[in-house]
This record gives structure tokens, sequence and C-alpha cells, in this order.
């Protein structure tokens, strides 16, 4: 049955248009609200089930209007070492807590703005690809989105440095979770997350798809490249104390 709990779709809606717009026009950066959003009315592990084709239907929108502007070099790095990711995701689920990994997710973003805040790279060169850190952190983008939606962060820490233009930036990490997402569908389906309940319940939340991500490419085209990371990085500090505080509110 689908799910009819108002207090569900008080929160599913604007986890749904949150990830939208973080999608449409700043590169997913608040893509890992959608999955602790809804959990404060139904299970974590179904909050994902139902969330997986919902964000595939954004990553169809965000392509079309991001298509031929992504960087392939990047993506030929990245996209190996998040497959490796989801199939460590495939093998341990169900074994690791899923707050232990929100803490190590949420504390990797957090290290990783404030490191930026008090100018410690300030006056480093700008990245250039890596094979070591581009394999690395997708790896670990790829196992913290199979388990919680929630691989933005570490896939910022390695592209953020590189200092792309915002368009070619958001257009990468698109493409990125884009086929991070669809390899997703395989072992949900295999795990059985990918029930008609929860299906229905997806196509439900459908229709607010292109409304969120045409919202965040209108956004995206009125902030300047320097203020575009400004926010990145503040979106992303915020997901990771709000990850750290959901995973360690548990032990308190």
């Amino acid at each position: 049955m689908l799910i009819a709990d108002p207090l569900f779709y008080a929160v599913a809606v604007p986890a749904v248009l949150l990830t939208g717009i973080s999608k449409g026009g700043f590169g997913g950066v608040l893509g890992g609200v959608g999955v602790p959003l809804m959990a404060l009315a139904i299970p974590p592990v179904q909050a994902a089930a139902i969330l997986l084709p919902v964000l595939c239907l954004m990553d169809l929108v965000g392509l079309r209007a991001y298509f031929g502007k992504w960087d392939r070099p990047t993506l030929r790095i990245m996209l190996p070492g998040a497959f490796l990711g989801i199939v460590a995701g495939f093998l341990t689920f169900g074994m690791l807590s899923e707050d232990v990994i929100r803490i190590l997710i949420g504390g990797i973003a957090v290290a990783f703005t404030i490191n930026n805040v008090l100018g410690l790279t300030a006056h480093q060169r700008q990245a250039g690809p890596s094979v070591a850190k581009g394999t690395f952190w997708s790896a670990v983008s790829g196992l913290t989105s199979f388990l919680a939606h929630a691989g933005g962060p570490p896939a910022m820490v390695y592209l953020l440095p590189q200092r792309m233009d915002k368009v070619r930036y958001v257009a990468t990490i698109s493409v990125f979770f884009a086929a991070v997402n669809a390899v997703k569908l395989v072992p949900y389906a295999w795990l059985g997350q990918l029930s008609l309940d929860n299906l229905g319940t997806s196509f439900v939340l459908a229709p607010l798809v292109p409304l969120g991500v045409r919202l965040g490419i209108w956004l995206q085209d009125r902030i300047n490249l320097v203020w575009f990371y400004r926010i990145s990085q503040a979106c992303l500090l915020v997901t990771g104390i709000q990850l750290v505080w959901q995973g360690g509110a548990r032990f308190l």
C-alpha cells in the first residue's frame, strides 16, 4: 500500500524539491538531505529505496539540461572507483551501522569545509586530475551513495579543488551520479528494496522532479562563480553537520 501518513509527505515534498534544486544547479551538494529528512517519518532503508527512482528521474532531467558539457577525463577517473564503492556497499549491506556511516560522511564534509574556510588551502595551486585521489574519493562516494544516497560530500572533496567552471562542474557531477544511481537500481532490486509499495510512493513524488531541477537551473544561471563555490561549500558544511548530528544522536 502507498504511504498515507501526512507527516511523511510533509518531509518528503521538501526533501525531493531540495534534492532537485541541488541536482539542477549546485552539483547535488544537498542530495544527502533527502534520506535524513524522509527518515523522520519512515525507516532510513525504506526512505533510500523510495528516493532512488526519484533520483534517477532527476538525473534524466538534469542530463538533458547539461548534455555534452561534462568533463570526460574526470569521469574516466571517477566512475570506476564509484562502481567499486557500490559493490562494497552491496556486499556489506546490513552489516554497517547507518549512524556510523553518517558520522564518517559528515566528518569528511565538515573537515574539508573548515580547511577551506581557515585558508589552509588558499595558497595551493588549482588541483589537477589525480587517478589515486579520484579513485579513492569516488569509491567512498559510491559506497555512501549506495547506503544513504549521500555520495555528494566525498565527490566534492575531489572535484571542488579543481575549480571547474560552474556549468562544467555541475554537468560532470550530474553525469557521475546519473551513472551511479542507474547502477544502484540493480542491487537495490536484488535486495528487494524496490517493492511495488515503494515504487508507488516514488511515482506519487515524481511530479516534483522537473519543478525542483528547473528551479535549480534557474538559480545557477543567476549566481556568479565565486558565490557558486561559496554557497556549495556552505551547503556542504551544513550537510556535514546535519549528518554528524543525526548519526551521533543515537549514541547520546
